[in-house]
């Protein structure tokens, strides 16, 4: 009974606890998902992104985020500042509106929502006589106009949402002063624009889908003048003196109107398609922007024909003699123009234009020649090419942090130089205390460093590796170039491109040693390419060797995709990231475990069929072990075949239910009167069992069959140095971990440095284990005489680690789906286990070594392990005494993706795809936690004049 016993509480530990674990969601790095609406405040200088899912999103300055949700969920359809506030309106799809503050609580600010309001008709009314079609916020800063379907205007008094009924402008009170004619042909049908103008507030331009257009006198509530548009409407734009707005139409053209101080009827002053005379798409928005020199910015989005263009997401700008159609790779959600917002300027003299694409943000430079983008500091498309692995290292050198940095700038020459235009707010977060990148491997074959250091996720560097083979797209293609008389005059912008030359490129696996500068990646087709960071361009022969996995093997057949053909002779290769040898894993299967260690300049590399040891400095294969099961059949199939073994792996899966159901029976027969047995236990001493708590029951672990497919499936790969043979002598070893339960270990002969290039190194079996329960092995670690992990390396070589304790006894810690399991080294005895307790079927899918350290003080840090399981919750389990120190619920038990895309850091966080183009960033560690801090200048307003006041603002996150 005393193994099912665990003591009470150690009040020490606990605190101790408290001190070092703490989970927090902190920031979501990346592009929202699924945008759906823009807003832009010139006064605070603010961006605020809706998405499908109800979620608001604000930007100012590097640094400057807030974020909002919607409890309904539903998608945000516009999004409107109130003018010189730090409120902000949104308009849903169920057609309720949200007022949103910027307010301050508690010393810390947050995006708070203040009220929600429904528009609602008279009885009997049908829907459209209160569907919101558009919004506008007055200056006043105490009315909301609201146009609907019915072609009504509704005004609403702000912040209470009381609807002014004697105010309401009605369809019918409009056509009284439209001429009879017109009215009999047309009605007005629902307001698609409303617009204040900017000169007298006491003005609102009110704009019909049918194409009539009124000028409506608030004070006098009655039309001033009346404009009658032949063509369907689709937005306006005031001029900034007031004499002119524009309106833009379904056909593609757009006309501009006279606005007159008497009462005669206004003609239009010019009416133009920009790119006729064949039918054209609708122009849904557009801008006419004044500047010192005369010439104004004409800036709209469609128009292009429809014949030959109509599946572009195109926005134009025209100034003088200079036009282009910028063309964008999804879909053009709305875009604003930066101007100047001071009320006294005489010219609007744009600066930049801001185009929100449901895949990514663009941001256009006007004031520089040839209209360039600029690089965005956040909202990073990071799915610019579908994400396929990720990889985290902490605490970069600062020498090579400048070396990709400057291979980075090498690749943005053709970005501007223009500071980041929505620059509101101030960031006051600290400067991380250390550099750390995050790696992603892309499908197209490139991999993309980020600055994952505080709470924007910047791009720093992208290195592609297409390069290296051949493929139908000639690498040298640009895009970009035009013909002198090509038109329209189309130039593609932004990186989103999800199509993929090739799916063999698709990069599986990465490691980077941050000392040595080697980085090594692995692909779909097998590829493994060991690269070294050069600061120039250079041109070079990529050497190439092949590691066939199944060479010991007979009547195999692999019947996957082929490997990747390779450019003969010297390639061409941009400053950073340069291969200098290729390994071809034949079959060419997904290489599903990598391993780099550069002090020994080896690389090992496992996929379904078995591992390899690659010796990069002499450029020759060490050894390979074929690890396929008789039974694998499926492992030859590859990832485009799996269907045809679908029935295969049900048949699998009923006979693994009937044998567990089968050996239970027997459990239950053979254990005689099962009933009086648990009725002795349950009597026994129950005094004593009432003050002490139970152990939570562990389930049973079922063994697998070594018949289960994939069992020489390569989860992990692991180098150290380390007692293998006999307690007297450690050597360099690798060992590897397999999907069938087994680990291999072998030993390492690494020449000496003065005779590294003069004498091979060689490897020799010395261990395989074979775990009982056959339960897939997805993490290998040894503890050296102090328990402490072995370091890094070249860590120790840098003075950033302790050299390991050689005189105590190593451990061996092997991490299996099911359990974690310390074993003696070197004779690989049973030392002490823990099973992973959970009666849902609780299975290891991530796990990590984390320095963890005390927020109380700085003497104090601990390695723990920090673990995902198949449930999303993230366990942290001590060192090396296997104790459950607390549980999180991280990510939810249906996201199978974001599970499989979690990566731990060092220092006790992580992240997770939330969606295909967003991280989610979390921390376990109370001293390590990046989150946005940051102020924004907030108006006060008195009868007379506006003072600003600077009060704290901390981001805070809901969630749902």
């Amino acid at each position: 009974m005393r193994r099912f016993l665990r003591p009470g509480h150690d009040p020490v530990r606990e605190r101790l606890k408290r001190d070092l674990f703490q989970f927090n969601k902190t920031v979501e790095h990346g592009f929202p998902h699924q945008p759906s609406a823009l807003g832009y405040s010139p006064f605070l200088r603010l961006m605020a992104i809706g998405t499908r899912s109800g979620a608001i999103k604000l930007y100012g300055a590097p640094g400057v985020e807030f974020m909002g949700l919607h409890e309904e969920n539903n998608t945000v359809m516009q999004i409107h500042f109130i003018p010189d506030q730090c409120q902000l309106v949104t308009l849903l799809d169920d057609n309720s509106l949200h007022l949103w503050s910027l307010k301050q609580h508690n010393g810390a600010s947050e995006l708070q929502e203040e009220h929600r309001f429904t528009l609602k008709g008279p009885p009997g009314s049908p829907p459209s006589a209160t569907q919101i079609t558009a919004v506008l916020p007055h200056s006043s800063r105490e009315v909301l106009y609201l146009g609907t379907e019915s072609g009504n205007v509704f005004v609403v008094e702000l912040p209470s949402f009381r609807v002014l009924e004697d105010r309401t402008i009605t369809s019918e009170a409009v056509l009284q002063r439209v001429p009879e004619d017109y009215c009999s042909r047309r009605s007005c049908e629902l307001v698609e624009a409303l617009r204040e103008h900017p000169k007298n507030p006491d003005q609102i331009l009110i704009g019909y889908s049918r194409g009539l257009i009124v000028l409506w006198d608030l004070q006098n509530s009655k039309v001033t003048h009346h404009f009658l548009g032949s063509q369907q409407l689709e937005n306006l734009y005031w001029q900034r003196d007031g004499s002119k707005f524009i309106s833009c139409h379904y056909d593609g053209s757009y006309t501009q109107w006279p606005v007159s101080n008497d009462n005669r009827q206004p003609e239009p002053l010019e009416n133009l398609v920009p790119y006729g005379p064949f039918p054209c798409k609708a122009i849904s928005k557009i801008y006419w922007q004044t500047t010192k020199n005369g010439l104004p910015y004409i800036i709209f989005q469609g128009g292009m024909p429809r014949a030959s263009y109509g599946d572009r997401h195109s926005i134009s700008v025209i100034h003088g003699s200079q036009q282009t159609a910028f063309d964008f790779t999804s879909r053009v959600i709305d875009f604003f123009i930066i101007f100047s917002s001071e009320p006294m300027a005489e010219f609007d003299d744009p600066s930049a234009m801001v185009v929100l694409a449901e895949e990514e943000l663009v941001v256009i430079d006007l004031k520089s020649a040839g209209w360039p983008a600029v690089h965005p500091p956040y909202l990073a498309s990071l799915h610019c090419s579908a994400i396929t692995c990720s990889h985290h290292v902490s605490n970069i050198p600062l020498k090579l942090w400048e070396r990709i940095i400057s291979a980075g700038s090498k690749q943005n020459i053709h970005y501007s130089n223009m500071p980041w235009p929505i620059d509101g707010g101030t960031n006051l977060a600290p400067d991380p205390p250390q550099r750390d990148l995050l790696l992603t491997g892309h499908e197209d074959g490139t991999v993309r460093f980020w600055d994952a250091s505080g709470v924007c996720l910047h791009l720093l560097y992208k290195l592609s590796t297409v390069r290296v083979f051949l493929t139908d797209a000639d690498p040298n293609d640009n895009m970009n170039t035009l013909g002198e008389d090509e038109w329209p005059p189309l130039r593609k912008v932004g990186t989103f491109d999800p199509y993929s030359d090739d799916p063999r490129l698709g990069i599986q696996k990465i490691y980077l040693c941050k000392y040595s500068g080697y980085l090594a990646v692995a692909g779909t087709a097998g590829q493994v390419l060991v690269m070294e960071l050069n600061d120039e361009d250079a041109e070079h022969v990529v050497d190439h060797a092949e590691a066939d996995l199944l060479q010991d093997q007979e009547g195999y057949r692999w019947k996957g995709h082929e490997k990747l053909k390779t450019r003969d002779g010297p390639v061409r290769f941009e400053a950073g990231f340069q291969p200098f040898v290729l390994v071809q894993c034949q079959p060419p299967a997904v290489v599903t475990s990598l391993a780099l260690h550069s002090e020994w300049k080896l690389v090992a590399f496992g996929t379904s069929h078995g591992f390899g040891l690659f010796d990069h400095q002499q450029k020759r294969l060490v050894f390979v072990k074929c690890t396929l099961h008789p039974s694998d059949q499926l492992a030859l199939e590859g990832p485009l075949s799996r269907v045809k073994s679908l029935k295969k792996s049900l048949r699998q899966s009923f006979r693994r239910i009937r044998r567990s159901r089968v050996s239970s029976r027997k459990r239950r027969g053979g254990s005689g009167n099962a009933s009086e047995v648990q009725e002795a236990n349950a009597k026994f001493d129950q005094d004593a069992l009432q003050e002490m708590e139970l152990a939570p029951v562990q389930r049973k672990i079922e063994a697998r069959s070594a018949e289960d497919s994939f069992t020489g499936f390569v989860r992990t790969l692991y180098f150290a140095d380390t007692f293998l043979r006999d307690s007297s002598r450690h050597c360099p070893s690798l060992w590897a971990g397999t999907n069938g339960g087994t680990v291999y270990a072998f030993c390492l002969r690494v020449p000496p440095a003065e005779r590294r290039m003069d004498e091979p190194v060689r490897a020799e079996q010395a261990k395989e284990i074979q775990l009982m329960h056959r339960a897939p092995v997805v993490g290998i670690l040894v503890l050296d005489g102090r328990s402490t992990p072995l370091p890094e390396p070249l860590e120790v070589a840098h003075d950033l680690s302790k050299s390991p304790d050689m005189q105590g006894s190593h451990q061996l810690l092997v991490v299996s789906e099911e359990q974690f399991k310390v074993f003696t080294l070197p004779k690989v005895s049973s030392k002490l286990k823990l099973k992973l307790t959970a009666l849902e079927g609780c299975r290891v899918r991530k796990v990590t070594v984390a320095n963890f350290g005390s927020c109380k003080t700085n003497d104090y840090s601990e390695n723990d392990l920090a673990v995902l399981t198949n449930l999303g919750d993230i366990q942290i389990i001590s060192l090396p005494f296997l104790k459950l120190q607390i549980r999180y619920p991280c990510i939810r038990k249906e996201d199978v993706s974001g599970i499989a895309s979690c990566v731990f850091t060092k220092y006790g966080q992580g992240f997770y795809l939330i969606s295909p183009s967003e991280f989610e960033r979390f921390s376990l560690s109370t001293r390590w936690l990046v989150e946005p801090q940051c102020v924004v200048d907030v108006p006060e307003l008195t009868s007379n004049n506006h003072v600003h006041n600077r009060s704290g603002m901390e981001n805070t996150t809901r969630k749902s």
